[in-house]
């Protein structure tokens, strides 16, 4: 009996697969966001993060009723989105920043969303659009 051959298409196939395979799998879907809806909080910059595949904003949000302050994590676009998208660069927020932020909330209703855009010491950065 004759064993079957993979030939030329059946290893270009192979690599493909292992080539394209993998990024793909790596990226994931903003669907846990809410893109129906725009929230907004306002608070304190406690880290940024100007990186690849995504842009974070850690946010300190005061709590309410004199609760402990709230950290949000705010997810943005890649870094060339970002800076495609109106004013973003790696010095646009700065620990200690006071900012809004206007976000897709996160649908399990924690504290984190998709970035829209923010307001920096009075500045928005971003797109003007806010819903």
């Amino acid at each position: 009996m004759q064993r079957p051959s993979f030939g030329i298409l059946g290893a270009a196939l192979a690599a493909a697969s292992v080539l394209f395979g993998a990024p793909a799998s790596a990226h994931h879907s903003f669907s846990s966001f809410d893109r129906n809806r725009i929230a907004m909080v306002s608070g304190t910059v406690k880290d940024f993060q100007w990186t690849n595949p995504h842009v974070w904003i850690q946010l300190l949000a005061p709590g309410v009723n004199g609760a402990a302050a709230v950290e949000w994590s705010i997810e943005g676009g890649s870094v060339n989105a970002m800076q495609r998208s109106g004013g973003w660069k790696k010095s646009a927020l700065k620990v200690g920043d006071k900012v809004v932020v206007y976000f897709h909330p996160l649908r399990d209703g924690g504290s984190g969303g998709e970035l829209v855009n923010a307001a920096v010491n009075g500045k928005l950065i971003g797109p003007e659009k806010v819903g």
